[in-house]
């Protein structure tokens, strides 16, 4: 019983990787090296969602139905955010790392991974509250131009304010969170004048080249689902994207200390897995 057990699973793998290999001939999205356990999850749920008896025929949907790979692809993206995640890393933005940036004449960031946008919006609010937005320009990319879209919209789920209001005020949040929104029964929309300075774009982590030269490279929670090779390259992105003194933010899982590019950078708030780019000798 229990070698059939380990056939049957061994098959499933193989039947996952195929459906992997799939979307990454017919459409481009590479999902090879992300975490298995992470993508295989995602697709066995969406096997199940879909009511299909079975990862064969997932395979036969993935190579002819574009609208069931979008709803795959939403389920691979890495959607898990909100406004002001983790506190205390937008805090220390605020209070150590915006008075450098205040030196610049103009300063670039780049949200690399950005999701549907809610750190994002967070960054455009806090450069705002430190007078530093109208010198400075947001690239916000993900490889799901669904995503995108709706990163684009600034539209959240009304019941997540209160959440989103707690966070900004524990940021170190000057005014009422509400100033920055409008609502009605059902939604919240952010101000236009947020996304002044935001360009949103397609951009995969994963096969595409260095987005733009940047002063501060946000990728917070993703590199958690990649395995050690792709991390290694996504790292190598952002360290071919700064400039000597440039700064790279990660997530609270997240560090640099078994990659390839870790004598490139130092530590400048280890506790909030905040780096710097090295200067040469």
């Amino acid at each position: 019983m229990k070698k059939i057990q380990e056939e049957q699973l061994e098959n499933q793998d193989i039947e996952v990787r195929l459906v992997i290999e799939a979307i990454y001939q017919k459409y481009g999205y590479d999902f090879r090296n992300y975490s298995q356990a992470h993508v295989k999850r995602r697709i066995l749920n969406r096997l199940n969602a879909s009511g299909m008896t079975s990862l064969s025929e997932m395979i036969h949907e993935v190579l002819y139905n574009s609208k069931f790979v979008d709803l795959l692809l939403m389920d691979l993206s890495i959607t898990v955010t909100e406004m002001f995640r983790d506190p205390s890393f937008y805090l220390a933005l605020r209070v150590e790392i915006f008075p450098l940036l205040k030196s610049y004449p103009f300063i670039k960031i780049w949200h690399a991974g950005c999701a549907s946008g809610e750190e994002v919006y967070s960054m455009a609010i806090l450069l705002k509250e430190e007078d530093l937005y109208s010198r400075t320009q947001i690239y916000a990319t993900d490889f799901n131009p669904l995503i995108i879209k709706q990163a684009k919209e600034g539209t959240y789920p009304v019941n997540r304010i209160k959440e989103f209001a707690v966070n900004y005020q524990k940021s170190g949040g000057k005014n009422a969170f509400s100033d920055y929104y409008t609502t009605d029964n059902e939604s919240a929309k952010l101000l236009d004048s947020l996304k002044k300075n935001i360009v949103f774009a397609t951009h995969n982590l994963v096969t595409d080249s260095v987005f733009a030269e940047v002063n501060l490279v946000i990728c917070r929670n993703v590199l958690i689902y990649f395995d050690r090779q792709l991390q290694d390259r996504v790292i190598r992105l952002f360290d071919d994207s700064l400039p000597s003194g440039g700064i790279l933010c990660l997530g609270s899982k997240e560090n640099l200390q078994f990659s390839s590019y870790y004598g490139e950078f130092n530590p400048l708030i280890a506790k909030e897995k905040i780096y710097i780019k090295k200067y040469p000798l």
